[in-house]
């Protein structure tokens, strides 16, 4: 089975230069932060953002699958991947505000298994010519798992989904971005 996070795949896949900023990082707990601007409305970007099958790549999905992921934004609603007679629930909104705001709970991939906490926002505001996207993924633990050696990895992973977020919020397709 295929991991949502195969973390040591994509760190080598993600161009140097582009990474988010890995804020702060310990044994328990890291801190993922990234600013940049995307050259579409706020709502469009919001859009977007839950059409999550569509820009999400599918070598980090369970079923090797990016269209069987679906993300119901609104409060409660369930980012889940089904296929055959499996299903994932990577994670849970916590905070749906349409062209502002997402927030999720969420423990990605093998951060799951290790009983830890995410939880990952994407703040949106207009921007120019575009929206300004404030991503920010806090993740704790018991200093047992070892996040601050997971933190380059995770981060490599984070970066190039918001790269294709980005690419299809702007141009409709999720094609990976040359470097």
């Amino acid at each position: 089975m295929r991991a949502l996070f195969l973390l040591a795949v994509a760190a080598l896949a993600c161009p140097m230069g582009v990474r988010a900023e890995v804020k702060e990082s310990a044994a328990d707990h890291a801190l993922f932060v990234n600013a940049r601007t995307i050259h579409a409305s706020p709502d469009k970007v919001y859009t977007a953002l839950i059409d999550i099958g569509h820009w999400w790549d599918s070598q980090h999905t369970y079923s090797g699958d990016a269209a069987n992921l679906s993300l119901q934004a609104s409060a409660g609603g369930c980012f889940c991947e089904r296929w055959a007679s499996q299903g994932v629930e990577h994670g849970r909104v916590i905070w749906a505000n349409p062209g502002h705001l997402l927030r999720l709970d969420t423990a990605l991939g093998p951060l799951q298994g290790m009983a830890v906490e995410g939880v990952m926002t994407f703040a949106l505001k207009p921007s120019g010519d575009g929206t300004a996207l404030q991503f920010e993924y806090r993740v704790t633990g018991s200093s047992a798992s070892g996040l601050d050696k997971l933190a380059p990895d995770v981060d490599g992973v984070l970066m190039q989904q918001l790269q294709r977020l980005q690419h299809y919020a702007e141009t409709g397709s999720a094609a990976p971005i040359k470097p």
